[in-house]
C-alpha cells in the first residue's frame, strides 16, 4: 500500500537523473568555457546576455534575474569581468538610483569569438543526446519547474536558450 510520502519508481529515477545532471553539467561547461573565452560558464553567461541586448547594457538587478543570481554574486562577477575589461558599470540614465552593466568591445569580441565553440559543445555534449521532441520537452518542463521555484521569472525567461539551441541543433 502507498500513501503520499512514497515515490513511485520511475519518479525516483527522473529525480536522481535530475540532480546527476545538475552536478555534472556545471563543470562540463565551465571547462568549455574556459577553453573558449578564459572564464567560467557563468562569467560567460552574463557576457552573452549582455551581447544579446540591442543596447549591450542592462540594469544589474535585471542581469542578475536574466542569469539566475544574486546582486552579490553578479557584483563580484562584475568586478572580475570589469578588471579584465570585458564590462563596465555606468549610472543608468532612466533612474539615477540604478546601475548599468554595459559590455565593453572588447567584452563582446570575446563573446563573438567564445560563441561558436559555446554553441557546438552544447550541440555535441547535450542536445545531440536528444530529438527535436525530447528539446521540445525539456523546454516544456524547465519552464514549468522554473514557474514553480521562481514564479516572478517571466515566461520568456525560462528556456530561451534552450529553444533557440534547439532550433539552431535541428
Amino acid at each position: 500500500m502507498s500513501d503520499e510520502t512514497e515515490v513511485t519508481a520511475g519518479a525516483r529515477e527522473a529525480w536522481l537523473g535530475l540532480i546527476a545532471l545538475t552536478q555534472l553539467l556545471p563543470p562540463l561547461l565551465d571547462s568549455e568555457a574556459s577553453r573558449e573565452s578564459a572564464s567560467n560558464h557563468y562569467e560567460y553567461f552574463v557576457l552573452s546576455r549582455l551581447a544579446d541586448e540591442p543596447t549591450h547594457r542592462m540594469r544589474l538587478s535585471a542581469l542578475a534575474a536574466a542569469t539566475n543570481a544574486s546582486m552579490s554574486r553578479l557584483s563580484h562577477v562584475m568586478t572580475r569581468l570589469e578588471g579584465r575589461g570585458l564590462v563596465a558599470r555606468v549610472p543608468c540614465e532612466e533612474d539615477g538610483r540604478a546601475t548599468n552593466a554595459v559590455l565593453t568591445e572588447d567584452g563582446a569580441k570575446l563573446v563573438a569569438t567564445a560563441a561558436p565553440g559555446h554553441l557546438e559543445a552544447v550541440r555535441e555534449r547535450l542536445l545531440s543526446a536528444l530529438t527535436a521532441s525530447q528539446i521540445a520537452q525539456l523546454g516544456e518542463i524547465s519552464t514549468a519547474l522554473l514557474g514553480v521555484i521562481d514564479p516572478s521569472r517571466r515566461p520568456s525567461d525560462a528556456c530561451t536558450p534552450i529553444v533557440a539551441a534547439a532550433s539552431a541543433a535541428v
